[in-house]
Order: C-alpha cells, then sequence, then structure tokens
C-alpha cells in the first residue's frame, strides 16, 4: 500500500492556495491549528506531538513555509511516522538568530506582528505582495493567492503563528531528519531566501534541494506544472 501523502499549508492563508497542487499530487491537507476546524494549539511542540499522533507511520509529510517547518519538526521527532518529506520555501528559523543570518530581522518581524493586529486585511495583499517580488509573474501571482486565499481565523490564531515564527529555531531537528527529504525552493524567495534553504539542505542528511529561477514564495503558483513534476518525481522514487 502507498503511503499517504500529508500536506501542512503556510500562516494566514490557509489551505485554498495549496489545494490544486496537492490534489494534483493525490494529497490531503491538514489545516495548521485553528485554521478551518482544527482547534488551536499555542504551543508548537505540543503542536508537533498532536500532528504526529494523527500521521499513519510512514507517510510522505510536506509543507509550505510555517507548514514546513512544522513537517520538519514532525519528521525530526517522529522519524517513524516520516517516510519522505517534502519542504516547500522552508528554512529552519524565519528570524535572524546567530550564525543564521538568511532571515528577517526580528525587529521587522514584530512590526509586521502589530500591523496584522491592528488590521490583518489591510495588512495581507502587502505580505502576499512582498513574498512574491522578484518572481516573474509576481502580480499575477499575488491576485492568484490573494483570490485563493481561506477567511482569516481568529486573531489568536493568526498571533499564535507569528510567536512560532519568532520562536522556532529548528537547527539541531535538522540534523536529526532520517527520511528523504526534498526542498523546493524559489531562488527569488524575500521571505526565505535561497541561502536559507541552501543552509537547511545542508543540515538535513542526505536532503535534495530544487531550485526554482525567477520564482519566489508560491513556486505552486508561480510554476505550478513544473512544482507538480518535480514533487512527483520525488514521491513516486
Amino acid at each position: 500500500m502507498t503511503a499517504p501523502f500529508v500536506f501542512l499549508p503556510g500562516w494566514c492563508v490557509g489551505r485554498s492556495p495549496v489545494s490544486a497542487a496537492v490534489e494534483a499530487l493525490s494529497g490531503s491537507i491538514i489545516d495548521l491549528p485553528g485554521y478551518g476546524s482544527e482547534t488551536l494549539i499555542s504551543d508548537f511542540d505540543a503542536a508537533v506531538d498532536a500532528y504526529a499522533a494523527r500521521l499513519q507511520p510512514g507517510s510522505t509529510l510536506g509543507g509550505w513555509s510555517l507548514g514546513a517547518q512544522m513537517a520538519l519538526a514532525i519528521a525530526a521527532r517522529h522519524p517513524d511516522k516520516v517516510g519522505k518529506l517534502l519542504l516547500v520555501a522552508g528554512t529552519a528559523s524565519f528570524v535572524q538568530r546567530d550564525g543564521w543570518p538568511h532571515a528577517m530581522p526580528q525587529p521587522m518581524l514584530a512590526e509586521f506582528a502589530a500591523g496584522i493586529a491592528t488590521d490583518v486585511e489591510a495588512m495581507l495583499p502587502r505580505f502576499v505582495g512582498g513574498f512574491n517580488r522578484g518572481d516573474a509573474r509576481a502580480k499575477a501571482v499575488t491576485s492568484e493567492l490573494l483570490a485563493l486565499a481561506d477567511p482569516r481565523p481568529a486573531g489568536e490564531v493568526l498571533a499564535t503563528g507569528l510567536n512560532w515564527l519568532r520562536d522556532v529555531d529548528l537547527r539541531p531537528d535538522a540534523a536529526k531528519v532520517a527520511c528523504p527529504t526534498l526542498l523546493i525552493h524559489g531562488v527569488a524567495d524575500p521571505l526565505m531566501p535561497q541561502g536559507a534553504a541552501e543552509a537547511l539542505a545542508a543540515l538535513i542528511p542526505g536532503a535534495q534541494l530544487a531550485l526554482f529561477d525567477d520564482c519566489a514564495h508560491a513556486p505552486f503558483i508561480s510554476r505550478p506544472d513544473d512544482f507538480v513534476a518535480r514533487a512527483r518525481r520525488f514521491l513516486n522514487d
């Protein structure tokens, strides 16, 4: 029996932007804590354990952005549950830390979090437009992603995700990943720079890194055919 493919979406915009790609790969989506019908789990470590408990042993696990961080932690901490790992626009740390320059400065994230708390609907187009900056199809990708974005979850849910992005450092976890791993990453991603992908790939034993030129943070929308083809090859190997 083929292992199930389960995918975790990113922060704020929910499952709809990734749905077409995951469906093309015959996968299913589990919303992040607090999204859709999921209960909010504020503690990252507790969320990792709770989500791992729902997976069949040997599952193929994927994730985008914040979902990729959660998938990485699940694979590292619950190796029996993850047979393959697909990280899309992933990173070990979303913010800059000692020895990790490939990320957003912490004060910039704090400023963004304050703006989200004040008016998420005003901030969302800036956020999505910003993470597509540098993409060859930036305007089209931004418009499509905003049109697909799910209704916003509660402010507490958004704040929880931003706290995770501020606090979580998965460098120690990355070295513990024991399953075949593929990172798909846009070369022009301004949120998770190419350097973050290269550094994360170097931390994960045997990881493959597929870089998409002229592509930013949402390769499954910017280059959907290339994305599905590369992911399918990995999943079917």
